[in-house]
């Protein structure tokens, strides 16, 4: 239990000497990682098992997929991003997909948060009044 919580504080501090600018710096996280494998000190394991979990989860707080039953034309596609970045900050990665199974509208997933407004979850929730 001890060696966790040291682990878990360790893997914070090392995080967050790694975001610069407000965002995850990827030269500096490899070089904490590196560093620390080379040290082979006791803890190792679970000090970066915990620091490989915050960066994967900063990493999904920084990218946005935006699902849409067609291709988004390009005009559309910017206004989207323009939200995107203006609601979660900059640094945020929008991927564009189509998902011809939403039938129409369109579902934005950045981190955890799910925006969807697509015909399909309104048939499902019609579905599920009846």
């Amino acid at each position: 239990m001890k060696t966790t919580r040291r682990a878990k504080r360790a893997a914070r501090r090392l995080f967050r000497a790694c975001i610069v600018g407000g965002l995850l710096d990827q030269g500096r996280a490899r070089e904490v990682v590196r560093r620390v494998a080379e040290a082979r000190r006791r803890g190792t394991l679970p000090l970066l098992g915990h620091f490989q979990r915050m960066v994967k989860l900063d990493r999904a707080q920084h990218r946005a997929v935006v699902e849409s039953a067609t291709a988004l034309p390009p005009e559309l596609r910017w206004g989207v991003e323009s939200g995107i970045t203006r609601e979660y900050g900059p640094g945020v990665r929008t991927v564009f997909a189509a998902n011809p199974a939403l039938i129409g509208g369109m579902r934005v997933k950045v981190g955890s948060d799910v925006y969807d407004g697509s015909v399909r979850r309104a048939l499902l929730a019609l579905s599920e009044n009846f």
